[in-house]
């Protein structure tokens, strides 16, 4: 397959149109008109420093349904003991820089450079993008990213600098879009970590038909409320042990 260059024209190749490693066009910016527009179509940007901006949407794609998160016996025991506060959008800055920082010691290097960075905020204040953090008092434990449109929430990046921190966001975030109606967390590319948390690898047609779908839903203005609490302790039905117990 060619690979396209993006012209100043917000618009993208068809998403099947990408070649066999997931590349599909090069260039173009990172604003939020192009950004929104490439997710709704299944692509999404991924370079470094030395490089130009790369979109991609690889075949086939990892994505986890909500409703099938898998916990560990050992998660389930952090859940129980109410190790974390998970909240929603008190700290997305911190929250993506300590995604970019977490990266930075690996050998691929991050990819999420400032220019990125900048975008993602853009996106936050738009409502568009979204901070799942783990708290311990008024430390910032760990917490993963990423963008809502409609029912499919596409995930980002992930960090913790306490064990199990950002596992225990995704447990939240992941029981909460189940009772939302969420068809899908993108998870973009294969990992072992997500898929031994139940995540797995779906045809880039079934997941542009499920994103189809789900992409226009809507969902209730509260529900990315900002400091809202996924496992809230004043409420018995979803406390952290019986969410862990039902999962």
């Amino acid at each position: 397959m060619p690979l396209f260059r993006l012209s100043e024209n917000i618009e993208f190749p068809p998403a099947w149109l990408a070649r066999s490693d997931g590349l599909l066009c090069i260039g173009g910016d990172l604003c939020a008109k192009r950004l929104i527009l490439a997710y709704r179509n299944g692509i999404f940007p991924w370079f470094s420093n030395s490089e130009p901006i790369l979109w991609w949407s690889p075949d086939p794609r990892l994505v986890l349904f909500p409703s099938r998160i898998r916990v560990s016996k050992s998660l389930k025991k952090t859940i129980r003991k109410d190790c974390f506060s998970i909240r929603l959008n008190t700290a997305f800055e911190q929250t993506i820089v300590a995604c970019s920082q977490s990266r930075q010691d690996k050998p691929e290097g991050t990819w999420l450079v400032d220019e990125m960075i900048d975008a993602y905020i853009t996106l936050h204040k738009m409502g568009m993008a979204h901070s799942v953090e783990a708290w311990q008092g008024d430390r910032l434990a760990g917490g993963l990213y990423g963008v809502s449109l409609g029912k499919t929430f596409f995930g980002e990046s992930m960090f913790s600098l306490v064990s199990n921190a950002s596992k225990v966001a995704l447990v939240a975030l992941a029981h909460e879009l189940d009772s939302q109606g969420f068809g899908m967390i993108d998870c973009q590319v294969t990992s072992g970590h997500l898929l031994r948390m139940g995540a797995q690898e779906i045809t880039r047609d079934l997941f542009l038909d499920i994103l189809d779908h789900s992409v226009d839903e809507i969902v209730p203005d509260s529900l990315w409320r900002s400091g809202r609490h996924l496992f809230p302790k004043s409420k018995t039905d979803s406390s952290p042990s019986r969410i862990a117990h039902a999962i």
